[in-house]
């Protein structure tokens, strides 16, 4: 079984108004519910065997801070440029690539692929807020066979959430 958290990028500063949009830091707030998140996940053990991130800056921060909270854990991390902008297949190419030896791989990037992506998998979303969570499980055991097929509802929570919605 694969298990896959679909994480969008926590809040972002619009503060410095000449960066690009790939530039752009987190904001206070997304600096609270990034750590937030990941303590979440780890108080109810779940953790990344991989985190793969848009490079762009508020998703990689966001990765780096689950990174952090989970530094006791052996993760592998990469980002990439693939996951900025990204439709559903560009998505789906870059977890397709995921070594056969991770069993949960972590995802950080952007609206509206990340949105369109859950959808695609069968679950009905209108939009992944900032900081989100979204997760799926897979009856395979190979990244590059996961489908609406074979996915199931994990689990999904959000900063404001005040009880975690999980399988």
């Amino acid at each position: 079984m694969k298990k896959l958290l679909i994480c969008r990028h926590a809040k972002s500063s619009w503060v410095q108004a000449w960066l690009t949009d790939h530039d752009r830091p987190l904001a206070k707030r997304g600096l609270k519910d990034a750590p937030l998140m990941a303590k979440r996940l780890k108080a109810n053990h779940i953790f990344p065997g991989k985190i793969t991130s848009s490079d762009a800056s508020r998703a990689l921060q966001t990765a780096k801070i689950y990174l952090e909270v989970f530094s006791k854990e052996d993760v592998i991390f990469e980002q990439t440029p693939e996951l900025y902008h990204a439709s559903v297949k560009d998505i789906l190419q870059v977890i397709h690539k995921t070594s056969e030896q991770v069993n949960s791989l972590f995802i950080f990037g952007h609206n509206p692929g990340f949105t369109d992506l859950i959808n695609h998998l069968g679950e009905s979303l209108d939009n992944l807020p900032t900081a989100a969570i979204f997760g799926f499980t897979f009856s395979t055991d190979r990244w590059e066979q996961i489908s609406r097929k074979n996915a199931s509802f994990w689990l999904y929570d959000f900063p404001k959430n005040k009880s975690t919605k999980n399988s």
